[in-house]
Order: structure tokens, then C-alpha cells, then sequence
């Protein structure tokens, strides 16, 4: 999966996510006629943050996307719909184009960022599983703090 992709990819499910949970509150205290699905649509729009945050991080370094560019990208996830637009933007310009620049055979990695990402890069399968694991331990952790406005 290329770069492109995998960002377009998160960019989306994360708009979906949030069209989920926008209708979820809007059930729940515009209708008045179920709170049940807020806490999925909440849950599940939460772990996709997650995600396009770590791929944003990911596709940014590899595409040495500037630090404005990078940081907007981190910051359209927090407004509903806008990582769409980001992303066609970014595109339009160039901001996604090639391959994974640090694949065995590729550009040698320089940094600890580089170093982390050439690693991802060459054992896949297993980054897959550990990025997996390290969204759900902050999403559990998440959970176990709570909401930011405490109920009552």
C-alpha cells in the first residue's frame, strides 16, 4: 500500500467516524430518542483518531512534509470532515506522491524518526500488530480516564 493510499484510506475513515458520532448526538440529545449509540460511535471514531493520527505521523515523515503542513494534517482531525479536504489538498500538490522512501533498498534512514520508520518498514506484519496494540492501550487507557466533562 502505498503512501497515498494509506493516508486517503485514514482520511476517510475518519470523516465516516465522525459522521457516526455527529448523528449519535444528534439521536441521543436532539431527538432524545437513544443515548445507546454514542458510546460506539464515540469508541469506534476515538481508535480511527488514533490511527490517522499515527498514519498522518507516519505519511509526514516519509513524505518530509513540512512542519506547518504535518501539523495541519494532525490538526484536520480534530475538526469534523476536514481531513478530506486535507488530504485532496496535499495530494493536488504533490504531497503524496511516490513510494515508501525508506524500504530495504531505498533511501538510507537518518534519525531516530527514520530509523523507527525503516524498521516499520522492513517487518510490516509485526509493526501492523504492535501499532495495533499501542492505539488500543491508549484507547483503553482513554477509557478508563473517562470523558473530559465528568456526567451529573
Amino acid at each position: 500500500m502505498s503512501p497515498r493510499n494509506l493516508f486517503r484510506l485514514f482520511a476517510f475513515a475518519e470523516a465516516v467516524t465522525w459522521a457516526f458520532l455527529l448523528i449519535a448526538m444528534f439521536l441521543k440529545y436532539v431527538t432524545q430518542t437513544t443515548d445507546a449509540v454514542v458510546p460506539i460511535a464515540g469508541g469506534l471514531h476515538g481508535f480511527v483518531f488514533l490511527s490517522y493520527v499515527l498514519t498522518t505521523s507516519f505519511v509526514w515523515v516519509n513524505q518530509r512534509w513540512s512542519v506547518g503542513r504535518g501539523m495541519l494534517g494532525l490538526v484536520s482531525s480534530v475538526l469534523p470532515f476536514t481531513t478530506i479536504p486535507f488530504e485532496l489538498v496535499v495530494d493536488r500538490k504533490g504531497g503524496l506522491d511516490g513510494p515508501w522512501r525508506l524500504v530495504p533498498g531505498g533511501d538510507a534512514p537518518h534519525g531516530f524518526i527514520e530509523h523507527v520508520q525503516a524498521w516499520v518498514l522492513r517487518r510490516p506484519f509485526v509493526a501492523i500488530g504492535l501499532g495495533v496494540l499501542a492505539v488500543a492501550a491508549v484507547f483503553v487507557v482513554l477509557l478508563i480516564l473517562g470523558p473530559p466533562i465528568p456526567k451529573g
